[in-house]
């Protein structure tokens, strides 16, 4: 205790010393040299502008200004990767971080590292620089874990998401059974069906702009604060706008001066599991393959957790056939996984986008067939526009159903290598002249125009369509003279598309079924009568959304469900079908229940729903604080589970009455590509991670309302609007 005293008694400057220990001369000396080739400017919105002499001084900078903004974020994204939460937050992430450490080797990333290309190393190395040179000038930053950065951690992502983990239909829970020994079942938590991922992604070809240029419209929908906005430029060609996931070195959604992509979350089957049968012979293990016996693969992982305040190490002997670590027992046979959870190859391709000249260079990106988790929507100067579903696509035999486990004892199941780029659902300037994906089927990516699905294995597409996809078919199908601002307004349409479907059943079962006499008429009629004239619209002032959401969440789980197996009807099928079969009791009592919800926690079910459905930023924690006495905006967006194009996922807390935004349009941008870049963009809430930033939530309103600002893409246009320019570390 008399140490630690002391230590914060010394003087900064001391302290400082002490802390830069960690770093030799000779790389405080690199990290130096590099910042003086890097110059960031913050623009009016806090937005860095990194400019380096090499793409590594790019990538330099663009790690330091990340870790300015939140640091945090960007370490808790590799602890994930790393599977090593269970360190921070207990025995609870004990199995998550088995799942991440069977599915990610480190040695394997190591590997990778020591033989890449000279260029890739030379960018994985200025990564590691950036954040390491950050920590050095910032001793009063205190890491969770991470004290050092390596210089291979990038190589633990497949792509741009970091959430990309494919387990096929494993679940955590699964494997909590099959590796703890205990003989209990265990069960999933259960999520909030509201709360829809994904993204929206547009691009309208030059026939239906005003302008005669193409313009794409970038719209993940992910946690709030998941992603900053920044650009890139180099002396080496480098000049990327866009999106960056927290501790990449990548514009993961974004532009250049030649073309745009943006990415939508993909369903296409990439990895598969495979039911093993297993013998035990002589205290070994074993599985069939093509009649022969083969000795199962053991590996010790070794993994720390923190109970009592104390790090405690379980160890768990894993197991392994060809195909890919054991992750369930199901009827009595272990199921292997073969997936591609980690590659350099990814990386690279991750890189290589941002520099492509146009459509004819990302096709090349593209060949190199490592993206797992993305469909991609793109647009180019040359008026091209192009939709991918997928990338990374085994080739499977056509007559299995591979959205279940496949027999692992024969070689007949075996993947044959991958389909070329051009096998895969892909649309290349449609004579209708947009594309669209809403995490939605490919099959109507272009109107009437979309690829055919009876052309493609069900494995590539098993995506359905939902009411996202339906809305925004409606709204490009019926615009014309495209804009920047014109194709933000399509992207934020208000029409709830289920709704459409759910309310007429509503009202037709309350008037064959409900007699004027009986008491439940008079709890519900006036609430049947403002959704009966309701056009199906979302606002702020809107009472109708109010009750609409209330009573949809407590309505069947198949109206719920986006992602789908083969032969499985999707969304909207499934929606119809209810609306069809429900009888009065599934509709109405659960429409009663909503009026008495609403009005037992705001006083009446006449609420609007802006009073209800809040923005609100207190703090830059990773786990939002809410507060019903704080102030907050009110916001006239919904879920995208309910067709809502600018998705929106709210809920209450245990400590409020109001719902609270999480998660939906985090970073947004329409970007025009003409002999100029034109482009606008939104954040939610601000580039800043620090409460006492003006750049913490200057962004708040203008987000609840959708209003966009100038992207400032070339650097004339920086400098008038520069805030701050500096080297890092000044």
């Amino acid at each position: 205790m008399r140490i630690l005293v002391y230590l914060l008694l010394l003087p900064v400057s001391l302290f400082a010393q002490k802390v830069s220990r960690t770093f030799s001369a000779a790389e405080i000396k690199r990290f130096e040299q590099q910042a003086q080739q890097v110059t960031i400017i913050r623009d009016n919105w806090g937005i860095p502008h990194i400019y380096g002499k090499t793409d590594a001084n790019a990538v330099f900078g663009l790690l330091y200004a990340q870790c300015e903004d939140d640091f945090k974020r960007v370490e808790m994204n590799y602890i994930e990767k790393l599977g090593r939460m269970a360190e921070l937050k207990g025995e609870g992430e004990l199995y998550n971080d088995l799942q991440i450490r069977m599915l990610i080797d480190t040695t394997e990333a190591i590997a990778d590292y020591n033989k890449a290309d000279p260029w890739l190393k030379k960018l994985m190395n200025a990564y590691a620089d950036g954040i390491n040179y950050y920590l050095y000038k910032h001793p009063e930053v205190k890491p969770a874990m991470l004290t050092r950065f390596k210089a291979w951690y990038p190589l633990l992502w497949t792509d741009g998401s970091i959430g990309a983990i494919s387990t096929a239909d494993a679940t955590i829970s699964e494997l909590k059974n099959f590796y703890s020994g205990d003989k209990v079942s265990y069960v999933d938590e259960p999520k909030d069906p509201e709360m829809q991922t994904g993204s929206n992604g547009f691009a309208i070809a030059p026939s239906k702009t005003a302008s005669g240029n193409a313009i794409l419209y970038i719209n993940p929908h992910v946690t709030f604060y998941f992603r900053p906005e920044v650009q890139v430029v180099s002396e080496e060609g480098l000049n990327a706008y866009g999106a960056v996931t927290w501790g990449q070195f990548f514009v993961y959604q974004g532009f250049n001066p030649y073309c745009g992509w943006m990415h939508t979350s993909s369903a296409v089957d990439v990895a598969d599991l495979y039911a093993e049968k297993i013998s035990k012979k002589e205290g070994k293990f074993f599985y069939e393959y093509d009649g022969q016996l083969k000795p199962v693969s053991e590996k010790k992982i070794s993994i720390k957790y923190l109970k009592d305040g104390e790090l405690q190490t379980r160890e768990f002997t894993t197991y392994a056939t060809h195909h890919g670590p054991i992750m369930a027992k199901r009827n009595d046979m272990w199921m292997s996984l073969k997936s591609y959870n980690r590659s350099v190859v990814s990386l690279i391709q991750s890189w290589k986008r941002t520099k492509a000249k146009g459509l004819e260079d990302y096709k090349k990106v593209m060949d190199l067939k490592a993206n797992t988790s993305n469909n991609t929507v793109f647009a180019d100067n040359k008026g091209n526009i192009a939709y991918w579903h997928g990338n990374y696509v085994p080739n499977r035999d056509k007559s299995l159903n591979w959205s279940k486990p496949v027999d692992g004892s024969t070689s007949a199941t075996e993947w044959k290598g991958l389909h070329t780029v051009e096998e895969t659902v892909h649309s290349y300037n449609p004579t209708n002249g947009w594309l669209q994906n809403c995490n939605s089927t490919p099959f109507t990516v272009a109107g009437d125009k979309s690829p055919n699905k009876a052309d493609y294995p069900p494995y590539m597409a098993p995506d359905g369509e939902n009411f996202r996809g339906v809305n925004a078919a409606r709204v490009l199908s019926q615009g014309k003279d495209f804009t920047i601002d014109k194709v933000i307004e399509a992207g934020y349409d208000t029409y709830l598309s289920a709704f459409e479907v759910l309310v007429p059943a509503l009202v037709k079962s309350f008037e064959e079924h409900v007699a004027p006499k009986d008491t439940l008429h008079g709890q519900v009629i006036d609430a049947i009568k403002l959704l009966d004239k309701w056009d199906y619209r979302t606002s702020e002032n809107s009472v109708e959304t109010s009750i609409a959401i209330e009573w949809a969440q407590k309505l069947g789980s198949e109206i719920q469900k986006i992602y789908i197996d083969e032969g499985e009807a999707d969304q909207v099928t499934r929606t119809k079908k209810f609306a069809e079969t429900a009888t009065h009791e599934q509709l109405l009592k659960p429409f009663a229940q909503a009026l008495k919800d609403l009005k037992a926690r705001y006083g009446t079910w006449h609420t609007p729903w802006g009073d209800i459905n809040r923005f609100q930023r207190l703090t830059g924690e990773l786990q939002g604080k809410y507060d019903d006495k704080q102030a907050s905006f009110p916001i006239g967006y919904a879920s995208a589970l309910w067709g809502m194009l600018p998705s929106y996922n709210s809920r209450a807390y245990a400590n409020t009455k109001k719902r609270y935004g999480i998660s939906g349009n985090s970073f947004i941008c329409a970007v025009e590509f003409g002999s100029k870049i034109k482009a606008k963009s939104l954040l939610a809430g601000g580039q800043s991670s620090n409460p006492d930033s003006p750049h913490f939530k200057d962004q708040a309103e203008m987000y609840t309302k959708g209003q966009f600002k100038d992207v400032l893409f070339y650097k004339d246009d920086v400098l008038k609007n520069a805030e701050k320019s500096y080297h890092p570390g000044e």
